[in-house]
C-alpha cells in the first residue's frame, strides 16, 4: 500500500463521482451546448454569487486568464514572492500576457495592504502601470496559511481607490472556507475574479472554474480558446466538479485534522528545526543543519510513504480523501521510528 502525500491532486475519483461522470449530459462546449458545464459554471457562480464561470482544464489556466483580462502588455502584476502565479506558472505573467511582477516578501505567503499600498507605482510614464492585485488563498508555500478577512477586506477598499483589479488564486479556498468558517459569498463580494481548483481539495480528476463579472468571463472566453482551452464533450470532467461541490466540501476538515497530527509527530523529532503552524491540510517542515531534506524523502519511501522535497532542507506533505485514518496512524510510526 503505497501512501502518497506529495500532493491533494494525486487522489482518484470515487464511486459516487465515477458514477456521476458515467452518467453526465454532455454536448459541445465550444458551441456552449454541454449542459453539465453549463450547469458546473452557473452553480460555481451562484455559490459566490458572482455572475458568471468559465470551466478550464485547470487552475494555471484560470490564473493565466484572469491576469491577461485585468492587464494590458507593460502593466505591472502585485503578489507574494512566493505565489503559485509566479513561482509556479512556466513565466506565464509574462509570455502571456506581457507583464512585469512586483513582489512582495509576506507572512507565509499573505500580504497586507500596507505593503500593497506601498508597492503601486506612481502616475509616471517611466514606471510600469500597476494594474492588479492578485493573493493566494490558501498558501500553497506558506504550508496551507490562511488569509484574514479582515485584511483582505483592507486590500479590497485599497483596490477600489487605486483603480486596481483584484484577482484570487483560490486553488485550495474551500480549505480555508472550511478552517475559517467562512462563507463563499464573502469572497465574491470582495474580489474581481477568482479562481477555484476542482481537482485539489475536492478530489476531481481535472479541471478549475474562473468566475467574474458576465462581460469579464465572455473576454475570458475568448482568452481560453486563444490558449487552446477550448474543450469539447468535457462534461464528463465537469460532472465530478458538480459532485464534489454538493459532496466533498464538508469532509475538508478530517484531512485538516489529519495534517495536525502528523505534524505532531513530524515536530517532535531531533532532526526537525522547526513546522510551520499547520491551518489546513499541509504541512511543510524545515530539518536541522546537516539533513537533507530529498533523503529524508528518500528513506520515507522506503516505507511506501510518499512526500515531496520542496527544497534542500524543506519537505511537504499533504493530507486530502485518498489518505485514510488508517494511513496517518501508520505514517505516524513510521515518522516515531525513524
Amino acid at each position: 500500500m503505497i501512501i502518497d502525500f506529495r500532493s491533494d491532486t494525486v487522489t482518484r475519483p470515487t464511486p459516487g463521482m465515477l458514477d456521476a461522470m458515467m452518467k453526465a449530459r454532455v454536448g459541445d462546449d465550444v458551441f456552449g451546448e454541454d449542459a453539465s458545464i453549463n450547469e458546473l459554471e452557473t452553480m460555481s457562480a451562484a455559490m459566490f454569487g458572482m455572475e458568471a464561470g468559465l470551466f478550464c482544464p485547470s487552475g494555471t489556466m484560470t490564473n493565466q486568464i484572469a491576469i491577461k483580462c485585468h492587464t494590458q502588455p507593460g502593466d505591472e502584476v502585485i503578489c507574494d514572492e512566493s505565489a503559485h502565479v509566479y513561482q509556479y506558472e512556466g513565466g506565464g505573467i509574462a509570455f502571456n500576457s506581457g507583464a512585469s511582477v512586483k513582489l512582495l516578501y509576506g507572512d507565509r505567503g499573505r500580504i497586507n495592504a500596507e505593503q500593497v499600498a506601498q508597492a503601486i507605482n506612481p502616475d509616471d510614464p517611466h514606471r510600469a502601470h500597476t494594474s492588479l492585485v492578485c493573493l493566494e488563498n490558501t498558501s500553497n508555500r506558506g504550508g496551507g496559511s490562511c488569509y484574514d478577512m479582515i485584511e483582505m477586506k483592507k486590500i479590497e477598499i485599497l483596490c477600489r481607490e487605486k483603480g486596481l483589479a483584484f484577482h484570487l488564486d483560490g486553488a485550495r479556498l474551500w480549505n480555508a472556507l472550511v478552517a475559517q468558517n467562512e462563507s463563499a459569498k464573502q469572497y465574491g463580494e470582495l474580489f474581481d475574479s477568482i479562481s477555484i481548483c476542482l481537482s485539489k481539495s475536492l478530489g476531481c480528476p481535472v479541471g478549475s472554474v474562473l468566475l467574474g463579472k458576465k462581460d469579464m468571463i465572455k473576454k475570458a472566453r475568448r482568452i481560453r480558446k486563444v490558449f487552446g482551452g477550448g474543450m469539447r464533450q468535457a462534461g464528463f470532467l465537469a460532472a465530478a466538479g458538480i459532485y464534489a461541490l454538493q459532496n466533498n466540501i464538508g469532509r475538508l476538515s478530517i484531512d485538516h485534522a489529519h495534517a495536525k497530527s502528523i505534524a505532531g509527530a513530524v515536530a517532535a523529532k531531533s532532526f526537525t528545526k522547526m513546522v510551520l503552524p499547520v491551518e489546513t491540510n499541509i504541512i511543510i517542515f524545515e530539518l536541522q543543519d546537516g539533513f537533507s531534506a530529498p533523503e529524508l524523502v528518500a528513506k520515507m519511501k522506503e516505507h511506501a510513504i510518499l512526500g515531496y522535497a520542496i527544497s534542500p532542507n524543506r519537505v511537504r506533505l499533504v493530507t486530502h480523501l485518498d489518505i485514510t485514518p488508517e494511513m496517518v496512524d501508520k505514517t505516524i510510526d513510521t515518522i516515531n521510528k525513524l
